[in-house]
């Protein structure tokens, strides 16, 4: 079987920028591989383009630009939000909001994203939501080690999640089985 949407991947693989120095930034081994549905959205577009068409077996060495990965750094990404936004019970917990801290939040739309704490003044916190890899050319070198037809479960799962779509279910997509 060949990697195409609506299958089940497997793959090991290393991750580093793409640069002279070549750092690594993630290992992810056969122990605790990389599993996920093929064409929900949940990969990298670029990412899954490049896997698409390998089998179980293959290796594979590719690079992604930063606008194939994670865009470039925008300042618009870049907010000060209130400080009442961290307020428990009247209280601001003084260790979550340091400098440096990244901070889990939720957008307007539900959506999860993490900001940077860059800097404390005046009843607000300067904070950086980009991508941590945002501007950063990756390579990705690795090895499909398995490519399977999912199980009914793996595709509600990605339809509980919002996969497919932004509503889950009911675009005869990659969910048209739930």
């Amino acid at each position: 079987m060949i990697i195409a949407k609506d299958t089940m991947v497997t793959v090991t693989y290393e991750l580093k920028y793409d640069d002279a120095d070549a750092q690594l930034i993630e290992k992810v081994e056969k122990d605790n591989p990389l599993t996920f549905l093929c064409g929900t959205g949940k990969m990298l577009e670029h990412f899954e383009g490049k896997l698409t068409g390998l089998k179980s077996g293959d290796a594979f060495d590719f690079k992604l630009t930063a606008e194939q990965a994670y865009g470039p750094v925008t300042e618009q990404a870049v907010v000060d939000v209130p400080l009442s936004a961290f307020e428990v019970e009247g209280k601001v917990d003084e260790e979550l909001v340091k400098v440096g801290n990244s901070i889990p939040m939720m957008d307007s739309y539900g959506n999860k994203l993490h900001g940077i704490v860059l800097e404390a003044k005046d009843g607000s916190l300067r904070m950086d939501f980009n991508h941590p890899l945002a501007g950063e050319d990756l390579h990705f070198k690795g090895k499909v080690t398995e490519v399977r037809e999912p199980k009914p479960e793996e595709m509600m799962a990605s339809c509980d999640s919002g996969g497919c779509n932004d509503s889950g279910c009911g675009d005869g997509g990659c969910c048209s089985g739930c």
